[in-house]
């Protein structure tokens, strides 16, 4: 079977007197029977390429779905009289909304069973769950296309009939008003974008629902959250670079909006409220890594912000928790999260332990203010994830659940965790790279090495477990994480290094990783692959222009690599915000500099490493002909006999397939293109 050869329709686009011509942009038509035939013919040339690999995805997808628990369950959490689950049941894909009042030896009230919700449904996905504060009520919201466009709709939980409000087109999250009668939703525009703020009243249809906000400046998003006190709603209006926050009292919702400070260049900032305060973590002052300050609920603006915990260059703040008597601080320093307990009472504070040599800690769901127990999250690339509780007065730790990894081949101690540090080609930096493997692996030159990478939006990837992983750490791989530019891992200046005009930064990390791995013999470009979704798909699609032979595979998870393109058309998801990221290309500095790079406007005839590219058709946040005109144009131009396939998924959105186990079957492709080209077979 020979791979598909798309038709070639020459477009040509101009911008800033530069002519670029785009063969294939008639793929942006997505109701276009052509473009589903090309989509269809490359699937087919997929399965085809990988038919000697199905026992092998097989036996990968039930490997994998053998260590999950299939009737598992969230850890209770109790909240205003009632604790809530999360269970799943054997052979059923979705979860079940669960709970149970005053103790868990109560009877057990169903919210939502999501697998009836999706009977007969290629595509189904509840986005939210809220109950109203006297318990009687709830909203959930579903999306069927994967879009991450989402219906409203409302339960009597007394009753436990639908109610008949139901509210197209949200971003699928509802904020109850103290007076259980009243909702707040968010609308989105033609683009996708959050933009409009509405209240609800329930037993009114919506076309009466009242707009109290609307973002006209198509660089801000909008969303809604209720304090943890329970006392105020807000609307958070933000772009890449500036916030601003707006408030009313959740017991009055014809009260006017007021704003904690209006929007500044520069200025981001977010509120939690406790007693008279609220306490705000900012990035005001020139606080690169943020601070925390408070200010008196009448006089919210930034003139009254006073300092609580200030600003340190070499630490970098990511979060925050208040309680009645402790402040509880998420920091990274040199890369790692600490958790940093304050007693207020005592004056005196202290750090939680950790012990591995690299690791995700994070602050975990704590709705009480009166209580001296902390809930955090722990994990490794050898310690699965667990949920501990932590007494702050009596120093002591209490596991409480911990992610358990079924079929008895599984104990940490058979795997080995390091981070390493490579050089940067400009002198100016180490990268950080996170590593696991079995311990039975040898690190030489035949070693096989997955390297992961994003490097965008200043999102860190940390080092945490992966059941699906140990498939490849068990079959000889070692697996890595770079911590390039671009993420937060070092910092906030780690991320500016990384945005922007020094986007290449990005890249260029990633290769100096890749190249200092081979250095060291962890592996050799003969068996060095690479993998990243979205963003990191974009970093996949540089780097195999830039230096093709370093890399032996790669997996482009629905890759954004027509970047000029898209960040030109402003009626595509995403694009007007992310001027601040990227660079609006209708400048003509950032369009020269963003051409540089965009892997699909830099395919050149070369040789190529082996590649696999998947996107789901109905992708909101990249969409799917970027993907398929990318791997068109690399069929039209690669000088090189090796593998080069595209799946899309043609029922699925940006996170792939719905249900808890579809997505593995994804999984299980993606590891068998590696061992095929490394030819494990089993």
């Amino acid at each position: 079977m020979n791979p598909p050869k798309a038709t070639l329709i020459d477009k040509i686009l101009e911008i800033h007197g530069d002519r670029r011509i785009d063969p294939y942009f008639w793929m942006n038509e997505r109701e276009n029977p052509d473009v589903i035939t090309y989509l269809e013919e490359e699937n087919s040339y997929c399965d085809f390429v990988m038919k000697d690999t199905e026992d092998l995805q097989q036996q990968l997808f039930d490997e994998m779905k053998a260590r999950y628990k299939e009737d598992d369950q969230s850890l209770p959490y109790f909240f205003n009289s009632y604790w809530y689950i999360v269970r799943f049941e054997k052979g059923k894909e979705y979860p079940i909304f669960s709970r149970k009042k005053d103790t868990l030896d109560n009877e057990e009230e169903i919210l939502i069973d999501v697998n009836v919700l999706a009977e007969g449904q290629k595509f189904f996905e509840v986005g939210s769950v809220a109950v109203s504060p006297d318990n009687q009520l709830m909203s959930f919201s579903t999306d069927n296309f994967g879009r991450r466009i989402y219906t409203l709709q409302f339960k009597n939980l007394k009753t436990g009939k639908i109610l008949q409000d139901q509210i197209a087109n949200t971003t699928g999250k509802a904020v109850w008003a103290n007076d259980n009668e009243h909702v707040f939703y968010i609308r989105k525009d033609k683009s996708l974008r959050a933009f409009q703020v509405y209240m609800h009243q329930l037993g009114t249809d919506s076309s009466q629902d009242v707009m109290v906000y609307h973002e006209e400046d198509d660089t801000f998003d909008v969303n809604l959250f209720k304090s943890k006190s329970l006392e105020y709603i807000f609307i958070s209006s933000s772009s890449t670079i500036s916030d601003e926050q707006r408030f009313i009292p959740a017991d009055n919702v014809l009260a006017s909006w007021k704003i904690v400070q209006p929007r500044t260049k520069d200025l981001e900032y977010s509120v939690e409220h406790f007693g008279d305060e609220f306490y705000i973590i900012t990035n005001a002052d020139g606080a690169t890594n943020f601070k925390i300050v408070k200010t008196k609920l009448n006089e919210p603006s930034i003139k009254n912000w006073v300092d609580v915990i200030p600003h340190r260059k070499d630490v970098l703040l990511e979060g925050f928790e208040i309680f009645q008597n402790y402040l509880v601080l998420e920091e990274r320093k040199e890369g790692l999260l600490q958790i940093r307990i304050i007693d207020n009472q005592q004056h005196t504070e202290h750090y939680l332990p950790f012990s591995d040599p690299t690791y995700t800690a994070y602050i975990g769901l704590n709705l009480e203010f009166d209580t001296q127990k902390l809930r955090y999250g722990y994990t490794s690339l050898t310690m699965p994830n667990s949920t501990l509780e932590y007494d702050m007065k009596e120093k002591t730790t209490k596991l409480l659940k911990q992610q358990e990894v079924l079929g008895g081949n599984f104990h940490t101690e058979n795997y080995i965790s390091e981070r390493i540090w490579a050089p940067s080609r400009d002198g100016q930096s180490r990268i950080p790279i996170s590593l696991v493997y079995h311990k039975d692996t040898v690190k030489s030159a035949e070693t096989p090495l997955l390297l992961y990478g994003y490097g965008s939006y200043g999102h860190t990837v940390d080092a945490s477990f992966s059941n699906v992983r140990l498939s490849i750490l068990d079959r000889g791989f070692i697996y890595a994480i770079a911590h390039i530019r671009g993420g937060e891992y070092l910092g906030r200046e780690w991320y500016e290094d990384g945005k922007m005009l020094h986007k290449k930064n990005t890249f260029y990390d990633f290769l100096d990783a890749g190249r200092f791995l081979t250095e060291q013999k962890y592996t050799s470009p003969k068996h060095l692959y690479a993998m990243g979704g979205s963003a990191g798909g974009l970093l996949m699609g540089v780097i195999v222009n830039e230096e093709p032979t370093l890399f032996n595979g790669i997996v482009a998870q629905v890759p954004f690599v027509d970047v000029v393109t898209t960040m030109l058309d402003e009626t595509i998801p995403l694009t007007t915000g992310e001027f601040d990221e990227w660079g609006n290309p209708k400048n003509k500095k950032y369009y020269n500099y963003m051409k540089s790079y965009s892997p699909y406007d830099n395919v050149a005839p070369q040789d190529y490493p082996n590649m696999l590219i998947t996107t789901g058709f109905n992708d909101s946040q990249v969409q799917y002909w970027e993907p398929a005109k990318w791997t068109a144009k690399l069929r039209e131009l690669k000088t090189d006999g090796n593998i080069l396939l595209f799946k899309t998924d043609m029922s699925s959105g940006h996170g792939g397939a719905s249900g808890r186990f579809e997505s593995l079957k994804e999984d299980a492709l993606e590891y068998a293109f590696l061992f095929k080209l490394e030819g494990i077979k089993q």
